[in-house]
């Protein structure tokens, strides 16, 4: 009852403060001869002079600790999300107490969509495909029917076709897909037969270009970038689909190259880069790992490249489609996905590491998907994603699976 209480007083003070700044609004608008003093106190001025952000800091850390323990889904994520937003002191031990994903599975606050899921279970969350405006927006849940109201969103991509690609912006809000706003977050785009994609991310690693160069060539890399490589154009996946012509082969075979991550990450003890706010990196501090013009053109004038020749690349995290078997009953090809998928669809697929027998990794975590998205409904899709992917990194993969490929089924 004790933080019910804080949390019930603290909203009554934003409400009470927001009526009162739109009172204020109304007075001033009604004649423009009303000037404000210039030693009138900003809005965070007064929201950090509160009694609130005097609070001693060892019952404020104790009462975000309780809450953030209490705390298991999304939805009531609200309450320590409401303690960040009281004033500066507030957020920042907010911040020192909620973990990344990786460590506690939970999704707070943007940067979230940034940071790799939880090693031991995959978080569930669903797309819903608009057809008439061309939008696809991915919500936390396991499904539209059983999470109802309480589903939030995390991230939302516009369709835009042009004479020789295929473009996916992704943002953090639903109406907002300018790549100048601050919600913009990456694009995904096609070459000219859909076989292959980029996904390009606004802001580059810090942590892969660290752990991939050396310091001396990490610096002449970032300089020779910096000047030809605009913001939000760094390469930070590759998905590549097969070419299928005859349709022999039965679904669709891809292998994604993830520049981003090392293979290491699913070694024992590995990490995967783990940024810690949105943009804490400038083009001259890090780089991403792709060189010249493989930032903003294919590696190949030929579209299409051989996925042996991908494999070539030891160096990135790469991740291929589980190969699914054929129900001689059925007549159809079969995936294991848990009840998660129910309606067939040559867009369905599992994708696992694909690693190098020579490799120290074990055999179990070679055989753990990693991501997983099918269909449910006629515009319904199911995505689980799990370390060492991230929200923002398996929605773009996802989003490839949306494009028609005639030549690959």
């Amino acid at each position: 009852m004790l933080f019910q209480g804080i949390l019930r007083q603290l909203r009554e003070m934003c409400d009470s403060k927001s009526r009162s700044r739109a009172n204020r609004t109304c007075v001033l608008g009604r004649g423009r001869s009303h000037i404000a003093p210039e030693n009138s106190p900003s809005p965070s001025a007064l929201v950090q002079q509160s009694p609130w952000a005097n609070m001693p800091p060892e019952l404020l850390l104790e009462i975000i600790h309780r809450l953030e323990a209490n705390q298991t889904l999304w939805p009531a994520r609200k309450d320590v999300v409401a303690c960040a937003a009281v004033c500066r002191s507030w957020r920042e031990t907010t911040k020192e107490v909620v973990r990344t994903p990786e460590q506690c599975g939970l999704l707070t606050f943007p940067i979230s969509m940034k940071q790799p899921g939880p090693r031991d279970y995959p978080i569930q969350c669903y797309i819903r495909r608009d057809r008439a405006t061309s939008a696809y927006r991915l919500y936390l849940g396991l499904s539209p029917a059983l999470s109802g109201d309480a589903s939030k969103l995390l991230l939302a991509a516009r369709k835009i076709r042009r004479a020789t690609s295929t473009e996916f912006l992704v943002s953090l809000a639903a109406d907002d897909f300018s790549r100048t706003s601050c919600m913009y977050v990456g694009r995904l785009r096609s070459n000219f037969l859909r076989t292959k994609f980029i996904i390009y991310d606004r802001h580059p690693s810090c942590d892969h270009a660290t752990q991939f160069s050396g310091k001396s060539r990490q610096k002449t890399v970032s300089k020779q970038q910096s000047s030809r490589v605009p913001a939000g154009y760094y390469n930070i996946a590759t998905i590549a689909y097969e070419l299928n012509v005859l349709r022999t082969r039965g679904p669709r075979r891809m292998l994604c190259t993830m520049r981003s991550i090392p293979t290491s990450a699913i070694e024992e003890g590995g990490t995967a880069p783990t940024p810690t706010t949105l943009g804490n990196c400038t083009d001259e501090q890090c780089s991403p790992l792709s060189e010249g013009k493989n930032l903003v053109k294919f590696e190949s004038s030929n579209p299409v490249e051989p996925l042996e020749t991908v494999r070539s690349t030891r160096d990135p995290l790469i991740l291929r489609n589980k190969a699914p078997r054929w129900h001689e009953q059925l007549q159809c090809w079969c995936l294991n996905f848990r009840g998660r998928v129910t309606v067939a669809s040559v867009k369905n697929f599992q994708l696992v590491a694909s690693v190098d027998p020579s490799e120290n990794v074990p055999a179990t975590e070679q055989e753990r998907v990693i991501l997983q998205f099918g269909k449910i409904g006629k515009d319904i899709f199911t995505m689980d994603y799990c370390y060492p992917l991230s929200a923002f990194q398996a929605f773009a993969i996802c989003l490839s699976s949306f494009d028609t490929k005639p030549a690959c089924e």
